[in-house]
């Protein structure tokens, strides 16, 4: 089974690219970011001549996120249960479904801005909100992964160049203890391969020859529980559909699974 996380940025924008990917990538259940529609504006039919099923959690120009699947869509939840809102609205930020034999959640992890910023406080709250959440979801025998855009390098190591990054959001302390709590929920970090250089990083900013330089960042992440991870025969960021004209600033991540 193949299961990978893509935040697309504009699922409209990246659509022709979307289709290609999933026929030539052999996925089985992609976890889809930054979808910026609205459900009524998602490519289902698109999707469904390919053979796979979507459910999604989106209501316009930002964020947004859906799953797509060609091995069964069950038990849905829309919404992270027990989020907190921001500006008087849960954002359209997380949902979850039963693919197969898996549990998954494709998640879009609130940016956070700056670190005196209201969305920042409203990132850590939603991070304990995403914690309890899973604690929920994830016991068991059932293999269960939530995937996504964390908006959070797990180390310093996941930074192209930490000295830049000094104070700003993405590398706090208690952004990094934010995912520490995950783990403490029976979580793990699927460490992804990289198909190029020595680092599995996942976005590259548009800017400043950002991909080219490969001045990146590994904020796309997949966090299992153990029936999950020792299944997981290979994990790889295909950094090729980073590539060209038309491609969002994140890579596919990849993970594959004997279930």
């Amino acid at each position: 089974m193949r299961i990978a996380t893509w935040n697309v940025n504009s699922i409209t924008a990246r659509l022709p690219r979307l289709l290609a990917w999933l026929e030539s990538s052999g996925t089985d259940v992609l976890c889809i970011q930054e979808t910026k529609t609205t459900a009524e504006q998602f490519p289902a039919a698109e999707l469904r001549e390919l053979g796979y099923e979507s459910v999604v959690n989106a209501t316009g120009r930002w964020n947004g996120v859906a799953l797509v699947s060609r091995v069964g869509i069950d038990d849905v939840t829309t919404g992270l249960p027990g989020g907190p809102d921001y500006d008087g609205i849960q954002e359209p930020r997380a949902i979850s479904a039963t693919c197969g034999p898996a549990r998954v959640w494709s998640v879009y992890v609130p940016n956070g801005r700056e670190v005196d910023h209201a969305h920042f406080a409203y990132k850590l709250q939603w991070f304990e909100a995403l914690k309890a959440a899973v604690a929920a979801d994830s016991a068991g025998d059932r293999p269960f992964a939530v995937l996504g855009d964390f908006n959070v390098a797990p180390t310093d190591a996941d930074v192209w160049d930490p000295s830049l990054f000094e104070g700003a959001t993405h590398v706090t302390p208690a952004e990094r203890a934010a995912l520490a709590a995950l783990r403490e929920a029976g979580l793990s970090d699927v460490v992804p391969r990289p198909l190029k250089y020595d680092h599995p990083f996942t976005y590259w900013d548009y800017r400043q020859l950002g991909f080219p330089k490969n001045r990146g960042m590994r904020i796309d992440l997949v966090y299992g529980n153990e029936a999950f991870t020792k299944a997981v025969t290979d994990s790889y960021v295909d950094r090729e559909e980073r590539k060209g004209k038309g491609a969002s600033d994140h890579a596919p991540v990849v993970v594959d699974l004997d279930v």
